[in-house]
């Protein structure tokens, strides 16, 4: 009998002790920060599951041609977080292949406090697409202007009253440049940028939109895509503004060589850390032309999940409540500058504290209300803002007109997206 009972409790032991290993991928190398501390935290709540990370794609838009080469090949991780644009795209390839597994039924099986207590409603649809819950977002942001104080001082600006219009920002700018010569006025980084997101910005902020309600045709080929357009060149010839690598514009700004600088709150922990005591940093909300019908993308990722193993998914599913939980939201929001996505991050017990002493952080979150969706094209994403990204290049540089170099990445966005 004790012989029978002890084997019955070795058959039992391997059941609640089994362990079990995701394999995990992400865009963005820089996110090493966040992620791992995320992961060890995870891991010594949840001795039984093992996170082990996959070499970081180099952004978004990498990551994502990446897991459409690895769907072809079933060689998937078991989670990935992609950018909130690739996330149509991405779901439609992997369902037709039953490669994606649908979170809505794990979200309703929660407590209905919970999530209420948790996400907000808009949180929640961050992460669905076409009414199925294939995501559940992790982070978001939203474009602001970083600006050196002293620089923009010498020039007879506001540091507490900067400009909120583009006009505004190009008058300013100019007189830095002319004020502190060997000095860039501004940059504003999106014939470099990896991805869609600024572009799609100095859009929203006019009152336009890049694709139509039905998110299948293009949407900025009016008169607003052509003042779009027009202002990305002002910003070299009026804003004095240097065409660098973004890398590179990024560097000159944290060296007091840049007044104005346009970017994600995700890299405020790493220009804040750059810039130090070299000069006075400030941050002021993104500028809006269109007040009634202005809006910004919402950038940022969410986490989905691709295994077909009943324990994988058990435990990518804490894995998924976990990093998008408000201990991981502290620790996201102080490295990077994103948006806390949980509603009870932001108190007194999490970020509250830190918010208190770096009012830089808090800039972001007075842009809420102007949100968007961070719209995706039906196909080609990756390969149609690399077309449209080499237009504006030509454009920013004087090498093509505006209103021609508009034309240009109208037809050939429609003839890409058939």
């Amino acid at each position: 009998m004790v012989g029978a009972a002890a084997l019955a409790a070795v058959l039992a032991a391997p059941a609640a002790a089994q362990k079990v290993t995701l394999d995990v991928l992400y865009a963005q190398p820089g996110f090493a920060k966040y992620h791992e501390p995320i992961a060890q935290a995870f891991m010594k709540a949840h001795p039984n599951v093992e996170i082990k990370f996959r070499a970081p794609a180099k952004d978004y838009d990498e990551g994502h041609q990446a897991m459409l080469r690895a769907a072809v090949t079933n060689q998937l991780p078991d989670a990935y977080f992609p950018g909130f644009h690739l996330m149509a795209e991405l779901a439609a390839t992997l369902e037709k292949r039953g490669q994606i597994v649908d979170l809505g039924p794990m979200l309703a099986a929660e407590p209905a406090a919970w999530r209420s207590a948790n996400y907000a409603d808009a949180v929640i649809k961050l992460g669905q697409v076409s009414g199925k819950q294939y995501g559940l977002a992790v982070n978001a942001s939203l474009p602001i202007m970083y600006f050196n104080t002293e620089l923009v001082k010498k020039a007879g600006g506001d540091p507490a009253h900067m400009p909120d219009t583009w006009d505004g920002v190009l008058a300013l700018a100019g007189k830095i440049a002319q004020t502190s010569p060997g000095v860039s006025g501004m940059a504003y980084d999106v014939h470099g940028w990896p991805d869609t997101w600024l572009f799609q910005a100095i859009i929203d902020q006019a009152g336009g939109r890049m694709l139509d309600d039905s998110g299948t045709k293009i949407a900025f080929d009016n008169d607003i895509g052509r003042k779009v357009m027009r202002d990305l060149r002002r910003f070299v010839t009026d804003g004095k503004m240097s065409v660098l690598d973004f890398e590179a514009s990024r560097q000159q700004f944290i060296a007091g060589q840049t007044g104005l600088f346009f970017d994600t709150p995700a890299r405020l922990r790493l220009i804040t850390d750059g810039v130090g005591t070299r000069y006075t940093l400030g941050t002021a909300v993104f500028p809006i032309d269109d007040k009634a019908k202005g809006g910004l993308p919402t950038g940022g990722c969410a986490i989905i999940m691709t295994t077909k193993d009943a324990a994988k998914q058990k435990a990518a599913w804490e894995y998924a409540k976990f990093i998008t939980g408000p201990e991981a939201q502290k620790i996201i929001v102080e490295i990077t500058g994103y948006l806390p996505l949980n509603k009870r991050a932001s108190g007194p017990e999490f970020l509250g504290p830190f918010y208190d002493k770096n009012p830089n952080f808090r800039t972001v979150s007075l842009e809420v209300d102007r949100a968007l969706p961070w719209q995706g094209y039906p196909r080609d994403t990756v390969r149609i803002w690399r077309m449209q990204r080499d237009i504006i290049n030509e454009v920013m540089r004087g090498q093509v007109a505006p209103d021609a170099g508009l034309a240009k990445m109208v037809s050939e966005t429609q003839t890409m997206m058939k």
